[in-house]
């Protein structure tokens, strides 16, 4: 393979930067883990709500040509359960070191637990910490509990990726309440922080049209994650337009959404090839570390 080769082919890998995944365990006992958490009540409680294991998640990566997928953690509200579950996130991502980046979760509340987990995740291979919650973890992102939390993400040079919703519009299950108002102060008071904010960012690349906001989003990136239930899909043309195309995270929120659903959104757009292909795992292997590897 010669150079060229090679670079198309590092071009056309498909990287799903926002996936959730389940031990067995929690799969089975859904009732369980609804009835002790808020969050998990909130997205899994429904009997028709899918939770996926590892090697679920593997399958459909084949069946839909991903090479790589983020597993992220949910916002957990309590200690314990963060850490029972991002053991689970490190023995998948130790089963499937070539397939999968792992995400794990915390409550920054819980302060020198919360460090000394995410020091221990990190040491695991974690990538980052997400999906987190801030509403429902109780999380308070203006205070100063916060900052022994975002020290560490720092010392490990960790990607925050936070749910974000929008402050209109339909209701849904999840939704909540982190809105661009609640976020723009925290980007702007941790400007060095690599943050990635799911679903769009709750519309906050609209507010790019302010010289002031572009400047802040410098470290900020835009998942895609569930966007068909969210946006007609001339949202990636406007926010290409607002914020170029490196900004934009292909995620699916699988197993909500089947891959395979967004992909074919984005290759019917039209967009350049090159665009196409930042979306889709250019812009993911910068922010993982990939092309170093």
């Amino acid at each position: 393979m010669n150079i060229k080769e090679a670079f198309v082919t590092i071009l056309a890998m498909i990287i799903d930067f926002h996936t959730h995944i389940f031990s067995p365990e929690i799969k089975n006992n859904r009732e369980k883990y609804a009835g002790a958490d808020p969050c998990f009540d909130i997205l899994y409680s429904a009997p028709n709500a899918r939770i996926a294991t590892a090697e679920e998640l593997i399958t459909s990566m084949d069946e839909a040509g991903i090479d790589v997928s983020v597993i992220t953690n949910i916002g957990w509200t309590t200690h314990e359960t963060c850490v029972k579950t991002n053991d689970y996130i490190l023995e998948s991502i130790a089963r499937y070191p070539d397939r999968l980046a792992g995400f794990a979760t915390v409550l920054p509340q819980a302060g020198e637990a919360a460090v000394a987990e995410v020091e221990r995740c990190a040491k695991g291979g974690i990538k980052g910490i997400g999906e987190m919650r801030p509403d429902t973890q109780s999380i308070d992102l203006t205070g100063e509990a916060i900052l022994p939390f975002v020290e560490i993400l720092r010392q490990y040079n960790l990607i925050l990726l936070t749910h974000a919703s929008e402050p209109v519009g339909h209701s849904y299950p999840g939704k909540g309440s982190i809105t661009p108002e609640i976020l723009y102060p925290f980007i702007t008071r941790f400007p060095d922080l690599t943050i990635v904010l799911a679903h769009w960012g709750g519309g906050l690349p609209f507010y790019a049209l302010m010289p002031e906001v572009k400047t802040a989003l410098e470290n900020v990136y835009f998942d895609t994650a569930a966007s068909p239930f969210l946006y007609q899909p001339r949202i990636y043309h406007h926010v290409i337009e607002l914020l170029g195309a490196e900004k934009i995270l292909f995620g699916s929120d699988y197993p909500l959404l089947p891959p395979t659903r967004l992909i074919n959104e984005i290759r019917t757009l039209g967009l350049p090839e090159e665009t196409v292909n930042l979306i889709l795992s250019g812009n993911a292997r910068r922010l993982l570390g990939l092309d170093k590897a």
